[in-house]
């Protein structure tokens, strides 16, 4: 991404909630599905659509254990996420700034 060019993937309100709820847990925390949900407000299919999309830029990455009714989704932030959020963040500084 060149300087001064916003991420459509991040900018997108549901998954900038998500990355910024990421974001905000120590380095390499994890938070399950269910409370990532709680805390988005977002239904379960509206969540994995942009989970996926997220993982698929390796922003996130999720974390599946177990089987059927016992089985977990965990999410977590990657660096290369951070790293897009704190890109992401540094150019609406600057064009705020700008203003």
């Amino acid at each position: 991404m060149s300087v001064g060019e916003i991420d459509p993937l991040i900018h997108a309100s549901a998954r900038l909630r998500i990355m910024a709820t990421l974001a905000a847990l120590p380095v390499d925390d994890t938070l399950s599905f269910r409370r990532l949900q709680d805390m988005i407000g977002l239904s379960a299919g509206n969540l994995i659509t942009h989970l996926r999309k997220l993982d698929d830029a390796d922003y996130i990455r999720t974390i599946k254990t177990g089987n059927g009714a016992s089985s977990r989704t965990q999410v977590v932030i990657t660096k290369s996420g951070r790293k897009a959020l704190s890109d992401y963040t540094a150019i609406l500084r600057d064009i705020i700034e700008g203003l």
